[in-house]
Formats: structure tokens, C-alpha cells, sequence
């Protein structure tokens, strides 16, 4: 909505901010009861959907575009084209044959786990309130039109670019689509039509938020028709990598390099041993081919939708999926303790006067202004709503509002009860609304508030705190009845009284927090409540009471104090939303993977800038839209299934990655010396395609596989050092064995070009196989038991490995049927190397983990905290 003219639903609408309200409804024909419900469908059809994007294609055909995608893929197809043009027509559609059957696998497996993820995207899509024929209904996002009427509330994500018909105390946050940090306050009226974006004061816009206050306004334009839709088509917004895909990234750089490395030796190679130059190419080709790992997009996209599908289960929806890894490698928790420590249904337990006695009056007040607040809805009203009946002559009329601001952190409501004066009725935190007090109601009759009360006061609540009773304070003024209200009239307020709640610890939660702490997770509670109150929680679920920051005590400390207080602190009280952001920001500082889990309005931009934002299925829409995982149900048990899965995740990525590269790697440094130094060609190219499609079977299976308990008890990090030193290390060993089997093949049993590759390609799978089932698990082999599917997986492929070159295809593949005595010599090499393997992977993999990632994993386990660098999966 930049233009200075916009079109909606094919009629010309003169910069809409610059119309009146009235004028602005004809012309979208619509009223301020919003469209009916067959206009609507109407105009969604005109319109199209309130998306920013197009509508996702099927799963199949981002499967499809991905193979196409792959270079090495075309090269291949390109080099069976030239064999076929040269006489090679057996080879190149063997070649071919191949390359499809492994690119359908790969589709096939992505498909399937896309459409599982669309199925999970649907149960969180965001909705929107409307009015349609003047009733508030919920319906999707997705199905708002232009001419809607959006009712807007504290928490209230917009959902299109809209002008405003009413609002009260309306403020907006614009950071998203302005760059302005601090909130907007919005209100009806017209604008010039020259205005600038950040000038409409009457323009609510897509993409923005409500901070405080409420509101009704006309929808003008949805989708990429909005401003933020422009702006985000132009710079093409993106997700920020996680730390696990910028790894992968890092990874892939390498293997480019050594791909094009081996295909320059190997072909340089081979023409000089005198091989045509179709076979040279096509074999070197494939040999990169086998070196890439060409199924790790549909191994991860599997991993993935079944991480998702498996904490889905749980009651854990994923709403970014990359983020799993990130929550397996989260060590620190941040977390409101409303909910998620305690039951989450507060009650009203008493109502009291200034003399601490219980008090009607004070309870009459404190229900009339819950009850016709129309603000925050908040657990605290529905409280007092709930444990105060109405009277039957209460009569009381509205007259104003001042909604509830996390800045005064109080709401006031100026009432009227039959024909007495107007009341302003002002209900907060106790220290914000003693701030505003000048004297107090004792006896009936109101005594000025000296300094000796207000401490007396304070004391008081302090105790009650300690006792973990949160306290809000209820306060009046009477003001004129026809003066519009201000924030300046919350002054000289008569203190009437106290108002105390009590939200029982949940059974589970110190069980809770003793499971988290196993897994190297620390829980810190980040809260705006009395510190007092925070405190008395501490004692009951097994934090240190002692261990804790004030916001009054956050306000005035540098931010290098505060980046090593954060790390021996376990309680935040009494903070505000921006030193939550501060809290976050040094626990990252100091190299923790942070999570924080919150639902309210003032813990969305928390909830961004955490490694691993949580929210719940009933928090605002801004809350749940900033979050990564929405919970289903709200404890820190689910929190800690989401870790544990998270964990399982990314030790079965790093297994695939691990085991089949570094056996990859050692199988193309043997084959590419093979083919400097032999008068033929180790393999041919369909061979080599052929054995790199067999074995990666199994290695698709480990995306079910188990992790060993050990390996849960800590958070693991890519590591690209260890990642490098391990395909080095067995890679090398791997090569070793090859160099073994091609010599006795070679030198003893003096095999030829058929027998060679015959016996070669069954040693090569046979050994690839084996070591993945002992390089699964840091355990003895036989102490970790693999996923039935895996064990399955590899005994059917190792059968096939030995009886392939027995079958009737034999001779279209290039295989002979050896005699015993080779296949005793292939079976007992490949036997010598997995347990050469299983003998020497510890003290190898202590010998290639970097220093400073044992270093961490100790000294994170030891404190229950963070175990920087640590990757192996085992």
C-alpha cells in the first residue's frame, strides 16, 4: 500500500489513508460490521489468498526440481549421451538405468516427507479475528479480504494493510516493516495523501503488532499487494541460517574442492594408462558422483519430518524445521514461570484494605474493573472474575479506559455507578500504582500516605511475596465524567487496597527441572512478578533462591557485568520486555545456545532473538509467529522430550554424513589410484553408481535409528575439525584395506579386468556396510543395538552384494561368478577391516576430537551446562 493510488477488487481507491471513514467503507462496500459471509468468499476468490507467498507447490515437484537441480546428474547423463553416440550403448544405459531408479528413490523419499510436513504446517496456521455482519469470528489468515473489519487487541499480529475505524489507546510495534524500535500509537482520522509509510497515523500495516490498546479496522490490501508484501518480494526475506546448515554448507565447499581434485587426477590418470576417453570420463565423473553425498537431501528431509512428526506427538508442533537441531543443542532454558513452573491457574485468595483486612470494598473494584477492561485479556481478571460474585445493585457504567501498557505496567477504568460521581478505578503491580498515590483509604475515611506507610506498605508485600502470594495493588480518584481520560489523571490515586493470587508449583516441575539438568540444560526463570515471589518459587522447585537479579539492579549494569553475572544466575524478577532481550543477548554472548519460552505479547521479541524460541497453543498470535516450536501443552517435560528428539535428529544427520563419507572417501582414493596405476579401470561407471546406490540403503535407514543413552546426556555442535579428521582418519584406514584387497586380487589370485571389478564391487559394498554398523555407535558394536530397519536394510543389501554376480543380470552389469577361493578372499579382507575398525575407533576418536571439545564436554557436564564443540553422535 506505497502507491499513492491503490486498486482493490478492480475499483480505484484514492490513497485510502487520506479518506474519510465513512467514505472509505463505500468504497469498498463494506460497513463497520465488517463484509457477510458470501461477499466474502467472493472476494477471496477475486483476490486470491492473504499470502506473501504463492501457494506452495506439491511436495513432488520441489522434489523433482531439486534432482534437476544436481550438476553431477547432468554431467553423467551428458557422458552416457556421448557413449551412446561412440557404440557404448550397453554401458550408457546401464548408466542411465541407474541414475533414474537412484533420483526416483531420492524423490520418493522427499515427497513423502514434505507431505508430512504440510500436514503439520496446517495444525498452527495462524487466525485472524473479523467482523462479518457484525459478528467476531476467527477464520484463517490466509482467507482475509479487502473490506474486513479486523478487531485488534493487545498481541494482535496484523494480518493486512488496514485503515483504522476505532481505537483506544492503540499502539503499535512497526520495527518489522519501519525500522522504528519504539511503539506507534495509531488512531482514526485522515492523512495527506503524499504521507509517508512511518506518517499514516491511521494505517495499521501488515506484518505489524499490537503492543496496547484495542482497535477496529477496514482491510484495503492483502498479500504482496501490502507494503510488507512489497517489501519482502524485494529483498526476498529469509530465515538466518542455523548453525547446523551453515555447517553442512561448509562441508559441501569441501567436497566441491576434493570432487573436482579427484576428477582431474583420475582422468588425467586414466588417459595416460591409455583407457578411451568416454570410459576415462564417465568413470571419473561417477567417482565424484560417489563421493557427493547426493542422498543427504532426502536423508535429512526424512530425519527431519520424522523429528517433526515424532515431537508432534509429544505436543511439540514445529513451525521452523531447521530449528530442531538447534533445540537438541540448546543449554540453556529462559522461562516465565507462570504455566510452565506452576499449574497456570491462578486464583484469587484474598482481598484486602490497607490494614491487611478483608475488604467488599476492594473486591467490588477489583471485579468492575476486570470486568469491563477491554484490554489484555489476562489470567489475572479471569481470577478475580472467577472467585468474586457481582452484586446485585453493582450497576456500574463504563466510561473510559486506559488499557495496560507493560511501560505503567497498571489499566484504568473510569466508571460510574447510577448517578454518583465518576470513578477512576486503576489496578497494577504494587509498585506501579504506589508510585501514583497520595493518600489511602483507612477506616472508611482517607489519610494521607507518609513515607514511614509506603515503607510499612512495601514490607508487607514483601512478605506476602515470600510466602508466594503475587500482589496487585487497587487504587481511585474521582474525576469529572465528561473530561476525556489521560494518562496524566493517574496521579494523586487514593490507595484502597491489596489483591493476592496464588498459583500453586506443579507436581512434575522439580522432576522436571532435575531431567533437564541431566541433559546439560539449564533452567533460568526470567519473570516480571515481585522478586520476592520469584524467590519463594525457587525454594519449592529446586533453584537457587540466592542466585538473583532485580530489573532495578539489570537498569544499571554495563553490559560486560552483566555477560558474567547471567552465568551463575537463576532467577530474573521483575524485568520489563527489553532487559529480557538484554538477559538473552549475553547468555548468547557467552556461547550458550539459549532458548526461552514464553506466550505473552511482551515476550515476543525474546522469543525472536533466542537460538530456540517456544511458545504455547494459546499465545498471542505475535508470541506464536515469532516462535520456532508452538507447545501443545505447557511444561518442561515436553520441553525436554523436544530436546531429547532434537538430539536424536542431529546424531543420526552426523551419523549418515560421518560413515558414509568417510568410507566414501576412502573407496574413491583407492579407486582413483587404482586407475592411475592398473592397465583397466577398477570399475565401470555403472558399477560405481550402482554400489554407491546400494549402500546408501541402509544409510537412509538411520534416520530410525537409536542413539545411545550417553549420547542424549549432552548438547552436541558441528564441528567442521572433527568432521574433516574423522573422513580423514577412517577414510585413510578405509584406503588401506583397499590398497590390501586390490593387491591380493592383483598380485596373488591374478585376476583380470571382469574378476577384478566383479570382486571389488562386492569387497567395497560388503565393507561399506559393515563399518556402518560398527561407526553407528561409540559403544562395542555388540552393545548397541541398531533400528530393526537398519539391521534389515543391510542384511538384504549384503546379500545382494554376493549374489548379484551369481544372477542372470550379471553379464549386462559387467560381473563374472568368482570362484571360492576369491570369495574367501573378499570375505575375510573385509572381516580383517571392520574389526580392525572396531579395535581402533576409540582411541582414534579420541585421538582426532579437538582438545578444547573434550575439554567442554567435561567441564559442561560437571556444571550442567554448556558442551561447546562436541559432535560425534555417539
Amino acid at each position: 500500500m506505497g502507491a499513492a493510488q491503490d486498486t482493490v477488487l478492480g475499483m480505484s481507491v484514492q490513497s485510502p489513508w487520506a479518506l474519510a471513514p465513512d467514505a472509505l467503507l463505500r468504497a469498498l462496500a463494506t460497513d463497520a460490521s465488517g463484509l457477510g459471509e458470501l461477499e466474502a468468499r467472493a472476494r477471496l476468490r477475486r483476490v486470491g489468498p492473504n499470502r506473501l507467498q504463492e501457494a506452495r507447490s506439491h511436495p513432488l515437484v520441489g522434489a523433482v526440481a531439486g534432482q534437476l537441480r544436481n550438476p553431477l546428474l547432468w554431467l553423467l547423463l551428458i557422458a552416457a549421451g556421448i557413449g551412446t553416440a561412440v557404440g557404448e550403448v550397453t554401458d550408457a544405459t546401464v548408466v542411465v538405468a541407474i541414475l533414474l531408479l537412484g533420483t526416483a528413490l531420492s524423490v520418493a523419499q522427499e515427497t513423502r516427507a514434505g507431505v508430512e510436513l504440510e500436514r503439520l504446517r496446517d495444525r498452527i496456521a495462524l487466525r485472524t479475528r473479523v467482523l462479518r455482519e457484525g459478528r467476531e469470528l476467527e477464520i484463517p489468515t490466509t482467507e482475509v479480504v479487502p473490506g474486513d473489519v479486523l478487531v485488534l487487541a493487545a498481541g494482535t499480529l496484523v494480518a493486512a494493510d488496514a485503515v483504522v475505524l476505532q481505537a483506544r489507546d492503540l499502539f503499535l510495534s512497526e520495527a518489522a516493516l519501519t525500522g522504528e524500535s519504539l511503539p506507534v500509537e495509531k488512531r482514526v482520522g485522515v492523512v495527506a495523501a503524499e504521507a509517508a509509510l512511518a506518517d499514516r497515523s491511521n494505517v495499521v500495516s501488515m506484518g505489524t503488532s499490537v503492543r496496547s490498546g484495542t482497535g477496529r479496522a477496514v482491510v484495503v490490501e492483502t498479500g504482496r499487494r501490502t507494503a510488507f508484501g512489497a517489501l519482502a518480494h524485494r529483498l526476498a526475506l529469509r530465515q538466518p541460517a542455523t548453525e547446523f546448515s551453515l555447517g553442512l554448507r561448509r562441508l559441501g565447499y569441501l567436497l566441491l574442492t576434493m570432487m573436482m581434485v579427484l576428477v582431474l587426477i583420475v582422468f588425467t590418470g586414466s588417459a595416460i594408462q591409455g583407457h578411451t576417453t568416454v570410459d576415462a570420463l564417465m568413470f571419473a565423473i561417477a567417482l565424484a558422483v560417489g563421493l557427493a553425498p547426493e542422498m543427504l537431501p532426502a536423508v535429512l528431509a526424512t530425519m527431519l519430518s520424522r523429528g517433526a512428526r515424532r515431537l508432534a506427538a509429544r505436543g511439540v508442533l514445529v513451525r521452523r524445521l531447521e530449528a530442531i537441531e538447534n533445540l537438541g543443542n540448546m543449554d540453556v532454558l529462559c522461562t516465565d514461570k507462570t504455566g510452565t513452573l506452576t499449574e497456570g491457574e491462578v486464583r484469587l485468595e484474598r482481598w484486602l484494605d490497607v490494614e491487611g483486612e478483608t475488604s467488599a470494598r476492594v473486591a467490588e473494584l477489583a471485579r468492575a474493573n476486570a470486568a469491563l477492561q477491554t484490554g489484555l485479556a489476562n489470567p489475572l481478571d479471569h481470577a478475580i472474575l472467577g472467585a468474586v460474585p457481582q452484586p446485585a445493585d453493582a450497576a456500574w457504567r463504563k466510561l473510559d479506559e486506559l488499557p495496560f501498557d507493560f511501560s505503567r505496567r497498571r489499566l484504568s477504568v473510569l466508571l460510574q455507578q447510577h448517578d454518583q460521581p465518576a470513578m477512576l478505578v486503576t489496578k497494577g503491580a504494587f509498585a506501579a500504582v504506589l508510585e501514583c498515590c497520595g493518600s489511602v483509604r483507612r477506616d472508611g475515611a482517607v489519610a494521607p500516605l507518609a513515607p514511614a506507610l509506603r515503607q510499612q506498605l512495601a514490607d508487607r508485600v514483601d512478605g506476602w511475596g515470600a510466602e508466594g502470594v503475587r500482589v496487585l495493588a487497587i487504587a481511585t480518584r474521582t474525576l469529572p465524567a465528561d473530561a476525556p481520560l489521560r494518562h496524566e489523571d493517574e496521579r494523586e490515586l487514593v490507595l484502597e487496597g491489596f489483591l493476592g493470587f496464588r498459583d500453586p508449583v506443579k507436581p512434575g516441575a522439580i522432576a522436571a527441572i532435575a531431567s533437564l539438568r541431566e541433559l546439560a540444560v539449564a533452567v533460568k526463570v526470567v519473570s516480571g512478578d515481585h522478586h520476592e515471589v520469584v524467590r519463594h518459587l525457587a525454594r519449592e522447585v529446586g533453584l537457587r533462591p540466592d542466585h538473583l537479579l532485580t530489573g532495578t539492579e539489570l537498569a544499571g549494569m554495563p553490559e560486560e557485568v552483566l555477560r558474567h553475572r547471567v552465568l551463575d544466575t537463576d532467577l530474573f524478577a521483575e524485568v520489563d520486555p527489553s532487559q529480557k532481550e538484554r538477559i538473552l543477548l549475553a547468555l548468547r554472548h557467552t556461547g550458550h545456545v539459549v532458548g526461552f519460552m514464553g506466550d505473552g505479547i511482551n515476550d515476543a521479541p525474546a522469543i525472536h532473538i533466542a537460538d530456540v524460541g517456544i511458545s504455547v497453543e494459546g499465545a498471542t498470535d505475535v508470541a506464536r509467529e515469532a516462535a520456532d516450536f508452538v507447545l501443545l501443552r505447557r511444561d518442561l517435560d515436553t520441553v525436554r522430550d523436544g530436546v531429547v528428539q532434537g538430539r536424536v535428529t542431529f546424531g543420526n544427520t552426523l551419523k549418515y554424513l560421518l560413515t558414509t563419507e568417510s568410507a566414501n572417501l576412502g573407496n574413491m582414493i583407492s579407486m582413483a589410484a587404482a586407475a592411475v596405476f592398473l592397465p583397466f579401470l577398477p570399475l565401470l561407471a555403472h558399477q560405481v553408481l550402482l554400489n554407491n546406490l546400494l549402500s546408501d540403503v541402509p544409510s537412509a535407514a538411520l534416520a530410525a535409528d537409536h542413539i545411545d543413552a550417553e549420547a542424549l546426556a549432552r548438547p552436541q555442535r558441528w564441528d567442521l575439525r572433527l568432521v574433516r579428521r574423522f573422513m580423514l582418519a577412517f577414510g585413510l584406514l578405509s584406503a588401506l584395506f583397499d590398497g590390501i584387497a586390490f593387491a591380493v586380487l592383483r598380485l596373488v589370485l591374478d585376476a583380470d579386468a571382469p574378476l577384478f571389478r566383479t570382486a571389488w564391487f562386492s569387497f567395497s559394498l560388503l565393507t561399506e556396510l559393515f563399518v556402518l554398523l560398527v561407526l553407528r555407535t561409540r559403544r562395542r558394536v555388540w552393545r548397541s543395538r541398531p533400528h530393526p530397519a537398519l539391521s534389515i536394510s543391510t542384511a538384504a543389501v549384503a546379500v545382494l552384494a554376493i549374489t548379484l554376480p551369481l544372477s542372470p543380470v550379471a553379464g549386462l552389469l559387467g560381473f563374472v561368478s568368482p570362484s571360492a577361493t576369491v570369495w574367501l578372499a573378499v570375505i575375510g579382507i573385509a572381516a580383517a577391516y571392520c574389526a580392525t575398525i572396531e579395535v581402533v575407533k576409540q582411541p582414534l576418536l579420541r585421538a582426532i576430537t579437538p582438545r578444547s571439545s573434550s575439554a567442554a564436554a567435561r567441564t559442561g557436564a560437571a556444571r550442567g551446562s554448556r558442551t561447546r564443540g562436541v559432535t560425534a553422535p555417539w
